[in-house]
């Protein structure tokens, strides 16, 4: 059955992959409305080709761009506009593709307008997992994952009973840099470090892939999507990419979710849940694939996985300080004003710094993401 899509960073990698398919797999699915954080431009051209009801560019001064690709769309702007679009009444899935802290704001729209959510935002969920979960159950909103390693333990689990898992193996590529020494990694260039060898994402996801700290925030988020301890939690460096993430069960059994590294699938998945629809990536063929390796994570050499999840096994307010630390020191990063070892040395002096607010409300939440992310760049500055 057809739906009304709304799609909450739709420039982005995430998003873009998702509007691929409504010229594909999804030729009878209406585009509602799109949002863009500065990239008018690009904004503009999606709206002239889907022609959607409303959009969204949060930066005002770039809304005339948007206005004149459609005069049937509705441009808004800032977070009012994000969290107008996020609780449309007509929407039948709300995909969060907006990367970073600021994908909160309209998870928290989206799920007191008890909307079914395409969650691509792990940050939202690191930051705030419990907050969010609680007004999601309050107004019977639902949250389908779409990054592949929980979309992939999201398939694992369909039809089984949650108490029967022994434990979440989560698959990790290891990143650009995993063949490289401690030494060589120190020094390494953005350039170098936004070079994945299997998938194809937005530089901040893919910086946070290379210090495995994008590891570290998907082991919280499963936390939060599944309801299981960290302890019964695994992560795995799996070179191909090719198996997304198992489930293993208390009788032995391990179910693997499989396909080639494509994050069109699990857009897909979201979007058309409880269905299948077809024709989105090539066949597997094993006999081509020939060898699926898999090793042990180095936790000296990728120092912010432990800094993520020491923080997420802490609670309260700590895992959104550790979120925004890590956010300005990428940024920084990108931008060559600090070298790639830095990245995890920040924020581990934000950890450091920050005594954590037990059980805290949204608001606490925020105070805290923002006092971080001033202490960090005050810090680089200095």
């Amino acid at each position: 059955m057809a739906k009304n899509i709304v799609i909450i960073g739709s420039t982005g990698s995430i998003g873009t992959s998702a509007l691929d398919l409504f010229d594909k797999a999804l030729p009878d699915y209406k585009v509602l409305a799109l949002s863009a954080n500065e990239n008018a431009e690009e904004l503009a051209a999606q709206v002239k080709k889907y022609r959607p009801k409303y959009a969204v560019i949060t930066r005002p001064e770039k809304a005339g761009i948007v206005r004149r690709a459609n005069k049937g769309t509705k441009v808004l702007t800032g977070i009012d506009g994000l969290i107008k679009i996020a609780s449309l009444k007509e929407a039948d899935l709300v995909l969060l593709a907006i990367v970073g802290a600021i994908g909160l704001i309209p998870l928290m729209a989206a799920a007191r307008a008890g909307k079914r959510i395409g969650m691509a935002n792990k940050e939202s969920l690191v930051m705030a997992g419990d907050i969010v979960l609680k007004e999601a159950r309050k107004y019977g909103a639902e949250i389908i994952p779409v990054d592949s390693e929980h979309s992939a333990i999201f398939q694992c689990l369909k039809g089984n009973d949650i108490k029967d898992v022994k434990r979440l193996i989560i698959t990790a590529s290891g990143g650009p840099l995993k063949d490289l020494s401690r030494s060589e990694i120190r020094n390494i260039t953005p350039e170098r470090a936004l070079k994945h060898p299997t998938w194809k994402m937005g530089k901040k996801i893919t910086i946070d892939s290379s210090t495995l700290m994008n590891k570290g925030l998907e082991v919280i988020e499963a936390h939060y999507l599944f309801g299981l301890p960290y302890e019964k939690i695994d992560v795995v460096i799996h070179p191909q990419s090719i198996i997304h993430s198992m489930v293993e069960y208390v009788d032995g059994s391990i179910i693997a979710q499989m396909s080639h590294p494509d994050m069109r699938l699990p857009i897909l998945y979201a979007m058309t849940y409880p269905g299948r629809r077809a024709g989105v990536i090539k066949p597997m063929s094993f006999a081509e694939i020939a060898r699926l390796e898999f090793f042990k994570v180095d936790f000296k050499k990728f120092p912010c996985f432990n800094l993520a999840l020491n923080a997420g096994k802490t609670g309260g307010t700590m895992p959104a300080v550790m979120n925004a630390a890590n956010e300005v020191a990428v940024n920084n990063f990108l931008n060559k004003n600090i070298k790639f070892d830095k990245i995890a040395y920040y924020v581990a002096e934000a950890i450091k710094k920050h005594s954590p607010v037990k059980n805290p409300g949204i608001d606490q939440v925020l105070r805290a993401d923002l006092e971080a992310r001033a202490f960090v760049e005050e810090m680089i500055n200095a």
